[in-house]
């Protein structure tokens, strides 16, 4: 079996509220409700897993009955949880309010302990995260254990990616050493709180981040598709026209996507094609995870969204 990838962050239960007409601020709005499994790293591990790559989840779960049903969802997917922590109390819980195009309106985000990843506990885990492919971190996770996975892989060579998550974890690496990580994967959203004031444009930041010594910049611009940058080159592509149902864990999607295709040997644009592939179908389903893929159906469905 190939070496795993290891994914450190959040895991939590998505509460979705789904409006069904125009929301409406300080009053009632009739929605409809769906419970998934969901967490950022989560997501991204438990989709890994379904799509045939070896997964290990560094995670928080309570000991209530959300923590063994995230733990018993992930473990029937495949996603291994040696290195997780159960703790006393309540799972956390993202609570997401959906406008009726299916675009997020606001969200909450409660119990999640993730400061209970610490470097030490990292630390009693090397064994396990020196057999990693990859070490993925979402940025829900403090930047000083974030600063320890970056030391370790500089250390060992094994590549480490920071997923932003979204714009207040985002803002906590604003000042961080990021020299020498592998690929941070920002929206047009976080890509700004990334950098400093001074860096006011898009090609700016870009080059800020570059400057710092991160490797790869991957970033992602909705329906206008995404951008990969690195010193040398910039690689484009456009996302597919869809008629979006959900848009939770369309960015864990692409992700995922994009691991699936490095696990695969492939580069560059094919990286690209394979995570907007991933992420359409996402958008297409209700929930964060495209539970109806395998490796051979998403890879042949590259071809519908990108013929040649």
């Amino acid at each position: 079996m190939s070496n795993p990838v290891i994914c450190i962050g959040a895991a939590l239960v998505d509460e979705l509220f789904h409006a069904t007409g125009e929301m409406l601020l300080a009053t009632t709005n009739n929605a409809s409700v769906t419970k998934t499994a969901g967490g950022v790293s989560r997501n991204i591990a438990h989709q890994l897993a379904i799509l045939g790559v070896p997964v290990q989840l560094i995670s928080v779960f309570g000991d209530d009955s959300d923590g063994d049903w995230l733990k018993q969802t992930c473990t029937s997917a495949g996603v291994k949880l040696d290195a997780s922590i159960t703790r006393k109390g309540l799972s956390g819980k993202y609570t997401g309010i959906l406008n009726e195009d299916g675009s997020l309106f606001s969200a909450f985000l409660t119990n999640a302990a993730n400061h209970l990843i610490t470097p030490e506990h990292l630390e009693r885990h090397r064994e396990l995260l020196n057999t990693a492919s990859y070490l993925l971190a979402d940025a829900n996770i403090n930047v000083d254990t974030a600063q320890w996975l970056l030391s370790f892989s500089k250390e060992t060579g094994i590549p480490f990616i920071i997923e932003p998550v979204s714009v207040p974890p985002a803002m906590k690496y604003k000042e961080a050493n990021l020299e020498g990580l592998h690929l941070i994967t920002p929206n047009e959203d976080e890509l700004p709180v990334l950098c400093s004031e001074s860096a006011f444009l898009t090609q700016l930041q870009v080059e800020e981040l570059l400057n710092r010594g991160v490797e790869q910049i991957w970033l992602h611009n909705g329906k206008h598709g995404s951008a990969l940058y690195t010193k040398e080159k910039a690689v484009t592509l456009h996302a597919p026209l869809i008629e979006v149902v959900d848009c939770t864990g369309a960015g864990d999607g692409s992700l995922s996507g994009f691991l699936l295709a490095r696990h695969l040997g492939r580069e560059g644009l094919d990286c690209l094609k394979l995570a907007h592939t991933l992420s359409a179908e996402i958008l297409q389903v209700n929930g964060a995870i495209a539970t109806h893929l395998n490796q051979e159906k998403l890879l042949s469905l590259v071809h519908k969204y990108y013929p040649d």
